[in-house]
Formats: C-alpha cells, sequence, structure tokens
C-alpha cells in the first residue's frame, strides 16, 4: 500500500465516477455499507431515503464503476447482497489545470459531501453527547487549528495524521478492545486566501501596528521635549 494511502481507501481518478458518487442516495449507500457491511437492496433502502427498487438501480450504477460489489450470500438467497470494495474512498482535484472535467467533478462530489456530513455534529450534541458517559464525553468535542504551511507541510500533516489512525482502521476486529466504541472523527482540510495562506495578511498586519506604536512613542517623545523646554 503506498504511503499516502495508508488506511486502504479506493482511489476515484475517473471523473465520471466522481459524478456517479455525487448523490445523497449513493453517498448514503457506501456510508451503510461500510458503517454495516454487506446488506440487501431492501435493508438498505429505509436509512438511504428511497425505495428497494431504486436503491438496487443504485448500487448497480456504484458497482458499474467498481465501488460495491457483490457479497456473499445471506440466509435468503434469493436476495443479492452488495458490500463496499474498500473501507472507505478518497479522490482529489486534478493538477492539471487543463483538466477541466476532473476538477470540476471533484468539485462537485466534494460539494455532496460537506453537505451530507453538514448536520453531523449538531445532531451528535444533540442525540448522542448527553448520554455519554463522562470519559467518552471528555474526550469529544472540536478543535479548530489554524496554522501557515507550505502544500507540501500540509501532505506532510495530513499524512502524519493517517500515520497515527492507520493500526486502528486496518487491524483485525478480533484485537479491538472489548470497551471500545466506534469513533467518527471529522476532519476538514480548509485552506484560506492566498494572503492568509502564506501569512502576508498577518505580517502586514503587525508591521503596521509596530510603525504605528513608533510614531506614537516619537510623538510622546516631542511632548515631553516641548514640555520641558
Amino acid at each position: 500500500m503506498a504511503s499516502h494511502n495508508r488506511l486502504g481507501d479506493i482511489e476515484i481518478t475517473d471523473p465520471q465516477a466522481m459524478r456517479a458518487l455525487a448523490h445523497p442516495v449513493r453517498l448514503a449507500i457506501l456510508d451503510h455499507l461500510h458503517r454495516h457491511g454487506p446488506a440487501t437492496a431492501t435493508q438498505l433502502a429505509p436509512d438511504v431515503g428511497a425505495t428497494p427498487s431504486v436503491t438496487s438501480w443504485h448500487l448497480r450504477h456504484l458497482a458499474s464503476f467498481g465501488l460495491v460489489r457483490d457479497s456473499e450470500p445471506g440466509p435468503d438467497r434469493r436476495q443479492r447482497r452488495w458490500e463496499a470494495v474498500a473501507r472507505g474512498f478518497r479522490f482529489e482535484a486534478p493538477q492539471d489545470p487543463a483538466d477541466e472535467e476532473g476538477r470540476a467533478a471533484a468539485r462537485v462530489l466534494s460539494q455532496q459531501m460537506f453537505l451530507r456530513h453538514a448536520d453531523l455534529p449538531s445532531q451528535w450534541a444533540a442525540e448522542v453527547e448527553p448520554a455519554l458517559d463522562p470519559v467518552w464525553r471528555r474526550l469529544a468535542g472540536l478543535a479548530n487549528t489554524r496554522v501557515v504551511v507550505s502544500a507540501e507541510e500540509l501532505a506532510a500533516i495530513e499524512d502524519g495524521i493517517e500515520r497515527v489512525l492507520a493500526p486502528y482502521v486496518t487491524r483485525d476486529p478480533a484485537e479491538r478492545p472489548t470497551d471500545g466504541r466506534a469513533v467518527r472523527l471529522l476532519r476538514y482540510v480548509l485552506p484560506e486566501g492566498a494572503e492568509e495562506q502564506t501569512g502576508q495578511g498577518e505580517q502586514a498586519e503587525q508591521a503596521e501596528q509596530g510603525e504605528q506604536a513608533e510614531q506614537a512613542e516619537q510623538g510622546e517623545q516631542a511632548e515631553q521635549a516641548e514640555q520641558a523646554s
């Protein structure tokens, strides 16, 4: 496995596959399969907000892009069971500025994912957090950290985070602690505008504040000299 994909995700590079996944029902299907394992269209339907027949159509569409596949048959062999092909998926906008199709497809998928997960923190705070044991409640929460880094440094930070997570994500279920529980880690990486990203805005503000302080000090010294004379 490459070092930039330590979690074993399927990497989506085909713009058509990105657009195929950029649909609320299909994202919900993959999320359910990732969290709960293989399921039939009938089992998925209530959770993804579609009828079994519509859910089945979306599953076949996802399968055509290699995102889901047939699973081992369940007790009722008449019903087709599906599974995700990997623990998760990842994609990125192409670096080539001429690849407008790829960049547009990545943007559409990103927007759909933001919309899907936008309400998760507030839902957790309202429905889950009040019932948590104190030890879990203390460890939960939100971190909002701003740093000024280069693109290469940001990539290194992301790789470092995945290096820490990988042993817990990829270990065999039998090795999980008996008192363990599922924890969702939401990680938003939001580069700011160019002036904030390089720190130039802060530097200019600090320089201006320093110049104003110096001018004020010079004025005060001049006033004191005038009074002394």
